[in-house]
């Protein structure tokens, strides 16, 4: 099922019993590899071969929302690329030879879901952050073409604190022409919030956050990936989404494309005792709001299991 086509996900909506299981659970753990990771995702209709190439847990963001445990890392300073591609070959190959519905972990997803939606960069860290990104990016697009995958897309998770890098200017073109998206993180619409709810280090101006966007956007639509959730039990004002609306508006207005707004919530435990999600009801009551004041860019609200990969590095 394409999500896009719909304007929200239906909430309480999917799979239940030992299916749902399957879904639910997005660990980073496959088999015995280190950067890939095949999960069932709702969202996609189909199976997302998530590519973590930040095992050793190191990310600019310390989001309040974020489920990664940091107390226990890796000393890893490269990315294996060949690594990377033999683990790639092996998912995509278990996946289409249809091996892999086999494994427990998978055997109960239903048939629709029998599918390769996506090779998705999302993981322990910001991935456009390793040097190595471009590169990265390029096995992804090569192994995808061996398998005669055309159709698969390349998806690109970040914090969007190096969408002005060199790595990633290098990816772009690479992107552009093996069916590649930007699903761009903006969790706040002012300052104050961002550096709440994302706390960067070193600190991020948002603005600056915003002008990147912007600009990678002017090349190609992008997906926009916000979580709002309950800090200390409150929720977002209505000041703040209002705020958050003039952010996307200003991305339009500057010349970039925005193909999707996903809004979420909380939707696996986070390290933070103060971050809660929102109900079902107070997340569509934000979508109704950003859609009226941003009527022209479509608004998706994704409840609870629906996520397969929430921007969380």
């Amino acid at each position: 099922m394409d999500k896009a086509q719909s304007s929200t996900s239906t909430p309480g909506s999917g799979a239940a019993g030992p299916a749902a299981g399957a879904i639910r659970d997005h660990r980073r753990q496959w088999r015995d590899c280190l950067y890939v990771y095949p999960v069932i995702s709702r969202r996609a209709g189909g199976l997302s071969i998530g590519l973590n190439i930040n095992p050793d847990k190191l990310c600019n963001f310390g989001c309040l929302y974020c489920q990664v445990d940091r107390h226990i890392r890796r000393n890893l300073d490269v990315v294996d690329l060949d690594r990377l591609k033999a683990e790639l070959e092996l998912a995509l190959g278990e996946a289409a030879g249809g091996r892999i519905w086999a494994e427990p972990h998978f055997a109960q997803a239903p048939a629709s879901m029998r599918r390769i939606n996506d090779i998705a960069f999302s993981g322990d860290g910001e991935p456009t952050a390793r040097p190595e990104f471009d590169a990265a990016v390029k096995v992804a697009a090569d192994a995808k073409a061996a398998a005669g995958l055309a159709d698969v897309k390349i998806v690109v998770i970040t914090n969007s604190t190096h969408l002005g890098s060199p790595q990633v200017a290098r990816a772009l073109p690479i992107l552009d022409a093996n069916n590649g998206e930007i699903w761009a993180k903006l969790d706040a619409g002012t300052q104050e919030l961002f550096d709440v709810v994302n706390r960067p280090h070193p600190a991020r101006a948002l603005d600056d956050i915003v002008s990147g966007i912007t600009a990678v956007a002017a090349g190609r639509a992008v997906v926009i990936q916000t979580l709002f959730f309950r800090i200390d039990g409150r929720g977002p004002g209505e000041a703040e989404i209002a705020a958050y609306a003039a952010r996307l508006r200003e991305i339009l207005a500057g010349g970039g494309r925005i193909k999707l707004v996903q809004l979420h919530t909380i939707a696996r435990g986070p390290m933070s005792p103060s971050a809660r999600a929102l109900s079902d009801d107070e997340l569509d009551k934000l979508a109704e709001a950003i859609r009226r004041a941003v009527p022209e860019v479509p608004i998706e609200a994704y409840y609870g299991a629906d996520v397969a990969f929430v921007v969380c590095p």
